[in-house]
């Protein structure tokens, strides 16, 4: 016998709530790692926490179809969705629990594209993206800055000591914009990493101006790390480019309200990842991009730069992602394979992506609009990943997409800065490499077309297809050899494996004018020598957790020891 649609609510709405409890466990758990200094298993935690969805929703499906649910039945599915919108109105974590019970759907019913008779399309219209002041702690400074600072780190109410507070209050008075009318805090700490922050804006008449204060935790006790003041501290902090921040809540669309008028620049759908909610951020990027497409007129063209060997890469000129679809074959010089490459993209979505791997979201059977492609775009496609994309009527259905941010590519960017920012883009190239293998990450093809540059100027890297663990390759200097005739050699004279890298080739594959390379060889001549890779192997090895700060230096407290930032 079919299940009820009353019955299908029930277990779906089942499968939810142990999503939510496994979340919400996993956030919790961050105040009390970071108070005892257990960064291994705050990553863990966090990855627990990602994993959650999907052992959840295998379970829900499980559950259902054992109970004897039949997909013939698609009226009885129907009803259930209905029910279940209304049993979750006034959930706290309503817009949540429909991403969920769409996911129940889709891989139930196995659906291509969307289905309005199955899944939900629109949010809930209960849902209230307003912030309410209840979560806030409002602070209206009566004395001097001093005294607001000393206030706010006290009401974070560690159960830990603290190194020296009365001296990092001193030093971070240099870094504060002046004595504010008014502060808003969020009353729940943002782990992520070895750090906590304390996220609000600060009042200065009718400028409002966001902040955040990194604490950190070293053996000695809690310090104050760095004040990060304004759009390009938050910016960074919030970056699309780094892992979720553990940040316990107990109504998300709220939270994710508060924070988009801080980060205005932010959509929603980044917001959401930014917090955890991985699955429920890809449901806001589709309802983004449908939205877009209904209000405008402009087609799918092939995203700037050289086109790829594995990657057919497209986008929409008005719109700000790319689109990446896998190739069926790649030429000889590719020794990897589609399943293969699959796996890296995977990789480095549970990946800590230090501020320098640019998200790519996955999305499965996504139907666009076939007429707002351009023929060479489509033909490609139809063509050249022709297992992945086929064309019904006027859709287009991929089976496997990844969407990222659009950024500049490198090649292109310095071929169009001036000379300053050129220099400045070089550098941030270095050191971007040097981010990355702090994190066990060789990008494999360090070309300048496979980084790019954000709309702030900061380089990331996009293309994934030869990443790889840095601790599995074997770095080597090239052997001296007596005879001359190996220098005329077009292959080389010696033997090579499978993951031998010859730093001392780097500067090759650059093709920098004279000016650039100087530029890059005053902070970064180290990466053309083995012994700066064979260092951060051994610190890796040793079991070191190397974290990228996620602020630049002019933002940190004075300290006697260096630390490894953002723009380092």
């Amino acid at each position: 016998m079919n299940l009820t649609p009353e019955q299908i609510a029930a277990m779906v709405a089942i499968g939810f709530q142990s999503y939510r409890r496994q979340f919400q466990s996993s956030t919790r758990r961050a105040v009390a790692r970071f108070e005892s200094r257990d960064w291994v298993s705050i990553r863990r935690d966090n990855l627990e926490r990602r994993d959650a969805y999907g052992v959840a929703l295998d379970v829900t499906i499980e559950s259902v179809t054992d109970a004897g649910y039949r997909t013939e039945d698609r009226g009885a599915w129907s009803a259930a969705r209905a029910l279940y919108r209304t049993e979750h109105s006034a959930d706290p974590f309503r817009e949540i629990a429909e991403t969920f019970f769409n996911s129940v759907a889709r891989r139930l019913f196995g659906t291509e594209g969307i289905d309005p008779e199955l899944e939900f399309l629109d949010p809930s219209p209960h849902l209230a993206m307003t912030p309410i002041r209840a979560m806030l702690r409002v602070y209206q400074p009566q004395a001097d800055v001093r005294t607001l600072l000393e206030d706010l780190l006290r009401d974070c109410r560690f159960h830990a000591s603290w190194e020296d507070r009365h001296r990092d209050l001193d030093r971070a008075l240099e870094l504060m914009p002046g004595l504010p009318d008014r502060v808003e805090v969020i009353d729940q700490l943002f782990y992520r990493g070895k750090g906590a922050y304390l996220v609000g804006r600060m009042f200065h008449g009718s400028d409002r101006t966001p902040f955040a204060l990194a604490i950190r935790h070293e053996r000695s006790g809690l310090r104050l790390g760095a004040v990060l003041v304004g759009d390009e501290d938050l910016s960074i902090l919030f970056s699309y480019t780094r892992a979720a921040f553990l940040v316990a809540l107990d109504i998300p669309s709220e939270l994710v309200a508060f924070l988009s008028e801080l980060l205005p620049w932010r959509k929603a759908s980044e917001i959401y990842a930014s917090i955890g909610f991985t699955k429920h951020s890809k449901t806001e990027r589709y309802r983004d991009l449908v939205q877009y497409l209904e209000n405008s007129t402009d087609r799918f063209v092939y995203a700037p730069g050289i086109r790829g060997l594995v990657m057919i890469v497209f986008t929409l000129p008005g719109y700000d992602v790319v689109f990446k679809v896998i190739r069926d074959h790649f030429p000889p010089q590719k020794k990897v394979t589609p399943d293969a490459v699959a796996t890296k993209y995977r990789l480095v979505a549970r990946h800590d992506r230090a501020g320098r791997l640019v998200e790519a979201q996955r999305f499965v059977d996504l139907r666009l609009p076939r007429r707002r492609f351009e023929p060479e775009v489509l033909n490609e496609l139809l063509t050249d990943a022709s297992r992945t994309v086929s064309e019904y009527r006027d859709q287009i259905t991929i089976k496997t997409v990844y969407v990222e941010r659009r950024v500049t590519p490198l090649n292109i960017f310095l071929r169009e800065a001036d000379e300053e920012e050129a220099s400045r883009a070089i550098v941030g190239y270095g050191t971007a490499i040097k981010n990355l293998a702090a994190t066990n990450i060789f990008p494999g093809d360090m070309l300048l077309k496979n980084f790019g540059v954000t709309s702030r100027g900061r380089i990331v890297f996009y293309d994934y297809d030869e990443i790889s663990d840095l601790t599995d390759c074997r770095f080597r200097r090239f052997p001296v050899s007596d005879d001359p005739l190996d220098e005329l050699s077009s292959t080389p004279s010696f033997g090579v494996g499978p993951n031998d890298i010859f730093p001392e080739e780097l500067p090759r594959f650059l093709g920098l004018s004279t000016e650039l390379r100087a530029s890059f060889d005053q902070r970064h001549a180290d990466l053309f020598d083995v012994d700066f890779w064979h260092g951060v192997q051994s610190r890796l090895e040793a079991g070191e957790i190397i974290e990228i700060l996620p602020y630049r230096r002019s933002r940190v407290l004075r300290q006697g020891k260096r630390q490894v930032t953002d723009d380092t």
